[in-house]
Protein backbone atom coordinates (compact mmCIF):
# COMPACT_ATOMS: atom_id res chain seq x y z
CA UNK A 1 0.00 0.00 0.00
CA UNK A 2 2.86 2.34 0.97
CA UNK A 3 4.63 1.44 -2.25
CA UNK A 4 1.52 2.41 -4.22
CA UNK A 5 1.37 5.84 -2.57
CA UNK A 6 5.10 6.41 -3.17
CA UNK A 7 4.70 5.49 -6.84
CA UNK A 8 1.70 7.77 -7.21
CA UNK A 9 3.57 10.60 -5.53
CA UNK A 10 6.56 10.10 -7.79
CA UNK A 11 4.35 10.29 -10.89
CA UNK A 12 2.76 13.48 -9.59
CA UNK A 13 6.18 15.06 -9.01
CA UNK A 14 7.37 14.01 -12.46
CA UNK A 15 4.25 15.49 -14.04
CA UNK A 16 4.80 18.75 -12.17
CA UNK A 17 8.41 18.96 -13.33
CA UNK A 18 7.46 18.12 -16.93
CA UNK A 19 4.90 20.92 -17.08
CA UNK A 20 6.63 24.22 -17.98
CA UNK A 21 5.99 27.02 -15.53
CA UNK A 22 4.81 29.28 -18.35
CA UNK A 23 2.36 26.74 -19.78
CA UNK A 24 -0.71 28.45 -21.19
CA UNK A 25 -4.27 27.39 -21.64
CA UNK A 26 -6.14 27.28 -24.90
CA UNK A 27 -8.51 30.07 -25.82
CA UNK A 28 -11.80 29.78 -23.97
CA UNK A 29 -15.11 30.56 -25.65
CA UNK A 30 -15.65 33.84 -23.84
CA UNK A 31 -15.41 37.54 -24.61
CA UNK A 32 -11.95 38.12 -22.99
CA UNK A 33 -10.41 35.30 -25.08
CA UNK A 34 -12.15 36.51 -28.23
CA UNK A 35 -10.88 40.03 -27.61
CA UNK A 36 -7.32 38.77 -27.13
CA UNK A 37 -7.57 36.63 -30.28
CA UNK A 38 -8.81 39.61 -32.30
CA UNK A 39 -5.95 41.78 -31.03
CA UNK A 40 -3.42 39.10 -31.94
CA UNK A 41 -4.91 38.60 -35.40
CA UNK A 42 -4.85 42.32 -36.14
CA UNK A 43 -1.29 42.59 -34.79
CA UNK A 44 -0.11 39.80 -37.10
CA UNK A 45 -1.95 41.36 -40.02
CA UNK A 46 -0.31 44.75 -39.42
CA UNK A 47 3.11 43.14 -39.00
CA UNK A 48 2.76 41.27 -42.29
CA UNK A 49 1.60 44.41 -44.09
CA UNK A 50 4.57 46.44 -42.86
CA UNK A 51 7.34 44.02 -43.94
CA UNK A 52 8.25 42.70 -47.41
CA UNK A 53 8.95 39.09 -46.40
CA UNK A 54 6.14 37.03 -44.90
CA UNK A 55 8.67 34.28 -44.15
CA UNK A 56 10.82 36.50 -41.94
CA UNK A 57 7.74 38.01 -40.29
CA UNK A 58 6.46 34.52 -39.39
CA UNK A 59 9.89 33.60 -38.10
CA UNK A 60 9.79 36.57 -35.72
CA UNK A 61 6.22 35.68 -34.71
CA UNK A 62 7.30 32.11 -33.99
CA UNK A 63 10.22 33.27 -31.84
CA UNK A 64 8.28 35.95 -29.97
CA UNK A 65 5.52 33.49 -29.05
CA UNK A 66 7.60 30.40 -28.36
CA UNK A 67 5.92 28.19 -30.94
CA UNK A 68 8.99 25.97 -31.35
CA UNK A 69 12.36 25.40 -29.64
CA UNK A 70 14.01 27.09 -32.63
CA UNK A 71 12.37 30.02 -34.40
CA UNK A 72 13.00 28.81 -37.91
CA UNK A 73 10.49 28.70 -40.76
CA UNK A 74 10.68 25.64 -42.99
CA UNK A 75 8.88 25.46 -46.33
CA UNK A 76 7.19 22.14 -46.99
CA UNK A 77 6.45 21.88 -50.69
CA UNK A 78 3.11 20.49 -51.76
CA UNK A 79 3.99 18.72 -54.99
CA UNK A 80 1.81 17.36 -57.74
CA UNK A 81 -0.35 20.45 -57.98
CA UNK A 82 -0.44 23.16 -60.61
CA UNK A 83 -2.67 26.20 -60.94
CA UNK A 84 -2.70 28.29 -64.12
CA UNK A 85 -2.22 32.02 -63.72
CA UNK A 86 -5.31 34.04 -64.60
CA UNK A 87 -5.10 36.68 -67.34
CA UNK A 88 -5.63 39.55 -64.88
CA UNK A 89 -2.81 38.22 -62.72
CA UNK A 90 -0.51 38.04 -65.74
CA UNK A 91 -1.36 41.69 -66.31
CA UNK A 92 -0.40 42.46 -62.71
CA UNK A 93 2.99 40.86 -63.39
CA UNK A 94 3.36 42.75 -66.66
CA UNK A 95 3.70 39.62 -68.79
CA UNK A 96 1.94 38.28 -71.88
CA UNK A 97 0.05 35.05 -72.36
CA UNK A 98 3.14 33.21 -73.66
CA UNK A 99 5.60 34.19 -70.92
CA UNK A 100 6.67 31.10 -68.91
CA UNK A 101 5.47 31.14 -65.31
CA UNK A 102 6.23 28.63 -62.59
CA UNK A 103 3.91 27.66 -59.76
CA UNK A 104 4.94 26.65 -56.27
CA UNK A 105 2.73 25.72 -53.32
CA UNK A 106 4.27 25.49 -49.87
CA UNK A 107 3.33 25.19 -46.24
CA UNK A 108 5.39 27.45 -43.99
CA UNK A 109 5.94 25.69 -40.69
CA UNK A 110 7.64 26.57 -37.44
CA UNK A 111 8.34 23.37 -35.57
CA UNK A 112 5.17 21.28 -35.73
CA UNK A 113 2.92 24.23 -36.56
CA UNK A 114 1.94 25.07 -40.14
CA UNK A 115 1.43 28.83 -39.94
CA UNK A 116 0.75 29.59 -43.60
CA UNK A 117 -0.16 27.90 -46.86
CA UNK A 118 1.07 29.86 -49.87
CA UNK A 119 0.40 29.75 -53.59
CA UNK A 120 3.18 31.41 -55.54
CA UNK A 121 3.46 32.18 -59.24
CA UNK A 122 6.79 33.62 -60.37
CA UNK A 123 8.52 34.62 -63.60
CA UNK A 124 11.74 32.56 -63.82
CA UNK A 125 13.27 34.92 -66.41
CA UNK A 126 13.29 37.65 -63.75
CA UNK A 127 15.25 35.58 -61.22
CA UNK A 128 18.86 34.44 -61.34
CA UNK A 129 19.76 30.96 -62.55
CA UNK A 130 20.91 30.07 -59.04
CA UNK A 131 17.59 31.16 -57.53
CA UNK A 132 15.64 29.10 -60.05
CA UNK A 133 17.76 26.05 -59.30
CA UNK A 134 17.20 26.39 -55.54
CA UNK A 135 13.46 26.84 -56.02
CA UNK A 136 13.30 23.84 -58.34
CA UNK A 137 15.31 21.45 -56.21
CA UNK A 138 14.76 22.43 -52.55
CA UNK A 139 12.03 23.33 -50.09
CA UNK A 140 13.58 26.66 -49.10
CA UNK A 141 11.06 29.49 -48.57
CA UNK A 142 10.63 31.72 -51.62
CA UNK A 143 11.16 34.91 -49.63
CA UNK A 144 14.56 33.78 -48.39
CA UNK A 145 15.70 32.57 -51.83
CA UNK A 146 14.91 35.88 -53.55
CA UNK A 147 16.11 38.09 -50.68
CA UNK A 148 19.19 39.22 -52.69
CA UNK A 149 16.77 41.01 -55.05
CA UNK A 150 16.00 43.46 -52.20
CA UNK A 151 12.38 43.19 -53.19
CA UNK A 152 9.42 45.21 -52.04
CA UNK A 153 5.91 43.96 -51.57
CA UNK A 154 2.71 45.54 -52.83
CA UNK A 155 -0.35 44.11 -51.09
CA UNK A 156 -3.38 43.73 -53.34
CA UNK A 157 -5.75 42.60 -50.60
CA UNK A 158 -5.71 41.62 -46.93
CA UNK A 159 -8.78 39.81 -45.64
CA UNK A 160 -9.63 38.62 -42.15
CA UNK A 161 -11.27 35.24 -42.74
CA UNK A 162 -12.34 34.95 -39.11
CA UNK A 163 -13.98 37.54 -36.89
CA UNK A 164 -13.61 36.55 -33.21
CA UNK A 165 -16.07 39.33 -32.34
CA UNK A 166 -18.98 40.68 -34.41
CA UNK A 167 -18.61 43.93 -36.33
CA UNK A 168 -19.23 47.01 -34.18
CA UNK A 169 -18.66 44.92 -31.08
CA UNK A 170 -17.15 47.99 -29.44
CA UNK A 171 -20.39 49.89 -29.96
CA UNK A 172 -23.87 48.39 -29.68
CA UNK A 173 -23.52 45.00 -31.40
CA UNK A 174 -24.45 42.15 -29.03
CA UNK A 175 -21.53 40.12 -27.79
CA UNK A 176 -21.59 36.33 -28.21
CA UNK A 177 -22.56 34.34 -25.11
CA UNK A 178 -19.82 32.36 -23.40
CA UNK A 179 -19.56 28.68 -24.27
CA UNK A 180 -18.41 25.83 -22.08
CA UNK A 181 -15.77 24.40 -24.42
CA UNK A 182 -12.68 25.86 -26.09
CA UNK A 183 -13.00 28.66 -28.64
CA UNK A 184 -13.62 27.23 -32.11
CA UNK A 185 -11.01 28.75 -34.44
CA UNK A 186 -11.34 27.91 -38.15
CA UNK A 187 -8.39 26.52 -40.08
CA UNK A 188 -8.00 29.69 -42.22
CA UNK A 189 -7.93 33.00 -40.33
CA UNK A 190 -6.24 35.52 -42.65
CA UNK A 191 -5.43 35.82 -46.38
CA UNK A 192 -3.09 38.16 -48.27
CA UNK A 193 -2.60 38.66 -52.00
CA UNK A 194 0.53 40.52 -53.01
CA UNK A 195 2.94 41.23 -55.86
CA UNK A 196 6.70 41.31 -55.31
CA UNK A 197 8.86 43.86 -57.16
CA UNK A 198 12.64 43.88 -57.60
CA UNK A 199 14.89 46.93 -57.21
CA UNK A 200 14.16 47.93 -60.83
CA UNK A 201 10.47 48.09 -59.89
CA UNK A 202 9.75 45.06 -62.07
CA UNK A 203 7.14 42.61 -60.76
CA UNK A 204 8.35 39.02 -60.59
CA UNK A 205 5.98 37.13 -58.30
CA UNK A 206 2.34 36.92 -57.25
CA UNK A 207 1.63 35.29 -53.89
CA UNK A 208 -1.57 34.28 -52.14
CA UNK A 209 -0.89 33.49 -48.49
CA UNK A 210 -3.46 31.91 -46.21
CA UNK A 211 -2.61 31.98 -42.50
CA UNK A 212 -3.88 29.22 -40.24
CA UNK A 213 -5.19 28.80 -36.71
CA UNK A 214 -1.72 27.58 -35.67
CA UNK A 215 -0.59 31.20 -35.37
CA UNK A 216 -2.54 31.05 -32.06
CA UNK A 217 -0.95 27.78 -30.91
CA UNK A 218 0.78 29.38 -27.92
CA UNK A 219 -2.57 29.85 -26.16
CA UNK A 220 -4.07 32.75 -24.27
CA UNK A 221 -2.52 34.83 -21.54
Amino acid sequence: MVTKYIAAGSIAVMATVAMPAHARQGFADDVPSRTQALALLETLNADLLSHPSATLTLERWCGDHGLAPEAKIVAKRVKGQDKPLAAEDRAALGIGADEPVRYRRVQLACGEHVLSEADNWYVPARLTAEMNQVLDTTDQPFGKVVQPLHFRRQTLSAELLWQPLPKRWEMDAPLPPAGKGPLAIPHDVLRHRAVLFNEANQPFSLVVETYTADVFAFGRR
